[in-house]
């Protein structure tokens, strides 16, 4: 019988690389939910929609976050406003990285090195 694949959720601000991160990772056979925890005032949605195995945080700053997306990043109050609605997810995280200076290959590599240390 095969294993299970391990139910990871991915949240963060916007511009954070979880869309990229969750197609790379889909592509390995994870199961990868992101329950868009930054628009939610519920500060638990993350686990009732993903009931995940693990949750894995991705962080980025008001600058990297501008420089990826200039017409949409909505400024330093939207970034405030996603931080606050990511509170609870921040605090009960498995992984945390921040994103803000690193490539999408090296958030996936770090994110694969933690994932595989991980007791089998």
């Amino acid at each position: 019988m095969a294993n299970k694949p391990i139910r990871l959720a991915l949240v963060g601000p916007c511009s954070s690389g979880k869309s990229t991160l969750s197609e790379l990772l889909r592509a390995r056979g994870y199961e990868v939910r992101q329950p868009a925890q930054e628009h939610s005032y519920v500060p638990d949605m993350w686990q009732k929609l993903s009931r995940p195995d693990l949750l894995i945080y991705l962080d980025v700053n008001v600058a990297a976050a501008a420089q990826r997306r200039p017409h949409t990043y909505g400024g330093p109050e939207r970034m405030a406003e996603q931080q606050k609605r990511l509170a609870h997810a921040r605090a009960h995280c498995d992984f945390y990285l921040d994103t803000s200076f690193l490539t999408p290959e090296s958030v996936q590599e770090q994110v694969l090195a933690y994932l595989h240390q991980l007791p089998k």
